[in-house]
């Protein structure tokens, strides 16, 4: 049940290609070990003038990638962090950004607050 959000700030003259949202699910259920057809990506533009960082403006030269991932059940922090160095590398390349810029947010667990097609996701 992973679901991303991933959302990439475009650099100039960039433009988003819907392609990268397969190959993304395709690297995330791998590093999660899923079952086909149960990883989701969205993937979402945000323009550069949409982006800011705080006390500099919005720097010429950063376009950072921020993923949001909802799981059912977090699994314990040493597998978090493998998960997350796997992610980051990939992210990175998929989106052509370094890594240093593509920045993971784990939301809390979805179990017991997701529902599916009207059936919630137990606990």
């Amino acid at each position: 049940m992973p679901i991303l959000d991933v959302e990439i700030v475009l650099g100039p003259g960039e433009s988003l290609d819907p392609a990268p949202a397969s190959e993304l699910a395709d690297r995330a259920g791998e590093v999660f070990g899923a079952a086909p057809g149960t990883t989701w990506v969205k993937l979402r533009a945000i323009p550069a003038e949409h982006y800011a960082e705080n006390q500099t403006g919005r720097p010429s030269d950063v376009y950072p990638v921020f993923v949001s991932i909802l799981k059912a059940k977090l699994p314990p922090l040493d597998q978090r962090q493998s998960e997350v160095a796997r992610l980051t590398e990939a992210i990175a390349r998929i989106c052509r950004r370094p890594p240093e810029n593509v920045h993971i947010l784990y939301l809390p667990e979805g179990a017991g607050r997701m529902a599916f097609g009207g059936t919630l996701v137990p606990d």
